[in-house]
């Protein structure tokens, strides 16, 4: 099936998604972004007032095209809420290959740069990975409950405790130049939780 042609929009967008994971935020340039595109700068300034202003845009345009893998992934399907958790955290694990800028976090890498002096971009990378969280969140709700765990933690705070371990990973795999790192983090945080959840024996992980 022919894929449908992207608009000038989408296309800056996309561009968005690389060039900014591959550069910064800082040191990404209209220009840049018109040219991994294939558009004017005419054509930038028609869809967007600023590059702050495709930015926004941009942190929900990952956010959209991330929550449609994740919707998608395999450990969805599994029926276990544990299982589903610790799927979430395998499959993250699964998907670290290639270059950084293909595997790392387009609203993790912006928001480092410009929390402070671009609200707009924070308020957009905080949306997306708060959103993000929550998916998680339902699973570790359901699967507290079914083992019986009751703490003074809330799922919620454990939902953006992975998401930090999984924001640090990257970190890690750029200072490292590649994604070893990233995955043996999210190997310990795949113990933390079988310990926290109190697996015992193999578990069912598809990925």
């Amino acid at each position: 099936m022919p894929q449908p042609r992207r608009t000038a929009r989408e296309k800056l967008l996309d561009s968005a998604l690389s060039v900014i994971r591959q550069k910064g935020y800082s040191a990404t340039t209209v220009d840049d972004l018109c040219h991994a595109a294939g558009v004017t700068k005419g054509g930038f300034f028609h869809h967007f007032k600023s590059k702050e202003d495709l930015a926004v845009a941009a942190a929900d345009h990952f956010s959209r095209k991330a929550d449609s893998i994740f919707v998608d992934a395999p450990y969805c399907a599994l029926p276990d809420p544990v299982d589903r958790v610790l799927g979430y955290v395998a499959f993250r694990r699964s998907i670290l290959q290639g270059e950084l800028s293909e595997f790392t976090c387009l609203v993790g890498t912006m928001v480092q740069e410009a929390y402070e002096t671009h609200p707009a971009i924070r308020q957009a990378c905080d949306k997306s990975i708060t959103e993000h969280a929550a998916m998680v969140e339902q699973d570790i709700a359901t699967a507290m409950r079914e083992v019986g765990i009751a703490s003074d933690f809330t799922p919620s705070s454990l939902a953006f405790h992975i998401q930090a371990v999984i924001q640090g990973a990257f970190i890690l795999a750029k200072a490292k130049g590649g994604p070893e790192i990233a995955t043996e983090c999210l190997d310990h945080l795949i113990r933390y939780l079988e310990m926290l959840f109190h697996v015992t024996g193999k578990r069912e992980t598809i990925q």
